[in-house]
């Protein structure tokens, strides 16, 4: 019987990924082809046969997702399966609409199909958006079992931006890992809080291998998610993270509603900055679609190390990027801080932008009046600092959760945002925990 002829759209993780723990080695399918979107400039490559198994010793091309409809009909497509989150229900089913007129199916692999089975017990952190604050629970979540006693070791949802071979199976544990991966500014923002918590966390593209090399040094293994994506890991405690500052969005993203369906614990970040009246909605989403699971509210305090340098300042905000783009919040931590600290005016960076920075206010228009932290790769990373140089501000606000300074040059006066999760009452996290793994 002829092998059905796949094609997998992604944005280099969930569908590497998908291809990994479905595809690889299953003879009834060739994958012809991965198509490429949200992340610039990872068309173009290939997924390397060093990855791609023995039925694959050429490798398979990738794509941009702009030629989906050509591909489909030119290469005799069967199946196209959806490999990417935090995009509308309505733009999957787009997505669908565009696969199916032009002649092929249209599939979504669930949990079942892709999750791995770990031998040590897995604490999964998700969200139903990204920028709800997955990075901090993770964080917090670490530093409660390592007080517990528990060697804690974490893995992060993927970003093999680079070469995706050498990329296969990372580990960091201290700052020359970074510099030795070649971490673009979203890699590091990442990791580097893991590191600055003396902690391990690997990444990669094969979740599999690294599973195996994680399991070797903890007790107890923590996913830390990616945008709104499932745990690659079937978990034994899944705790996914909800914003009352995007209410209902918990209800019409993808995959978010699928983790938040799935939740033993929705913990409600930011309830100290949003209205009470959305706090109120996201509980009765959580209600309708999963009434057993546990809910925890949580702030997002923040802090800076000289709040006065603020206060009256012509300052340039700098936001988490992919929390602007296409997790679509048009402010976080940053404005936050120059509002709560008296910043006397915040700039438009928009007029300072340059090549790749331009291009991508361009593709994001409702970023308003703040700078997106982009970074894949050198060249963006040049076109960050040039935007940032060329801002007519008194200082800059740094809202990354990474020293920006390690990496690019910024000669503006700086003051960074650091901010945690603090739980309020309970139910909290620490008794969760206790009770699942005291």
């Amino acid at each position: 019987m002829a092998r059905k002829r796949v094609v997998i759209m992604g944005a280099a993780g969930r569908d590497f990924h998908n291809f990994n723990t479905y595809f690889r080695s299953n003879d009834l399918f060739e994958v012809v082809a991965f198509t490429a979107a949200q992340i610039p400039g990872i068309e173009g490559r290939q997924y390397p046969p060093e990855l791609a198994g023995e039925l694959y010793p050429q490798g398979i091309p990738i794509y941009d997702e702009a030629d989906l409809t050509h591909i489909i009909a030119s290469q005799a497509i069967d199946e196209v399966v959806f490999s990417y989150s935090d995009v509308t229900h309505n733009h999957v089913m787009h997505k669908a609409s565009q696969v199916i007129a032009a002649g092929a199916n249209f599939w979504l692999l669930g949990s079942r199909e892709t999750q791995i089975k770990s031998a040590k017990p897995v604490v999964s952190i998700c969200a139903v958006r990204t920028g709800c604050g997955k990075s901090q629970t993770t964080r917090h979540i670490v530093s409660l079992l390592r007080q517990m006693g528990k060697r804690v070791v974490s893995i992060r949802h993927p970003m093999p931006y680079g070469d995706l071979a050498k990329q296969a199976v990372q580990r960091f544990a201290d700052y020359s890992d970074l510099d030795k991966h070649d971490c673009t500014i979203e890699e590091r923002e990442e990791y580097e809080p893991h590191i600055d918590l003396g902690a391990v966390i690997y990444s990669g593209v094969d979740y599999g291998a690294i599973l195996k090399e994680a399991e070797k040094e903890a007790d107890i293994i923590v996913w830390d998610g990616g945008n709104n994506d499932l745990s690659f890991y079937k978990s034994d405690l899944h705790i996914v993270v909800a914003d009352p500052h995007r209410p209902g969005h918990e209800l019409s993203y993808h995959p978010g509603e699928a983790n938040l369906r799935m939740a033993h614990v929705v913990v409600i970040n930011k309830v100290d900055t949003a209205d009470y009246a959305n706090i109120l909605t996201v509980m009765a989403n959580i209600q309708k679609v999963n009434p057993g699971a546990v809910v925890v509210q949580a702030a997002s305090p923040i802090f800076v190390d000289n709040p006065a340098a603020i206060r009256g300042k012509r300052v340039l905000v700098i936001e988490d990027g992919p929390t602007l783009t296409h997790g679509e919040m048009a402010y976080g931590a940053g404005v936050v801080a120059a509002n709560r600290f008296g910043a006397g005016e915040m700039i438009d960076p928009r007029p300072f932008a340059v090549r790749s920075i331009a291009d991508t206010y361009a593709k994001y228009p409702s970023t308003g009046t703040v700078l997106p932290a982009m970074g894949y790769g050198d060249e963006q990373m040049a076109d960050l600092e040039a935007t940032i140089n060329a801002a007519d501000a008194d200082l800059v606000i740094a809202a990354t959760p990474i020293d920006l300074t390690r990496i690019i040059n910024i000669k503006l006066p700086m003051e960074r945002v650091r901010y945690e999760l603090d739980v309020i009452g309970q139910p909290n996290l620490q008794d969760i925990l206790n009770e699942k793994f005291g």
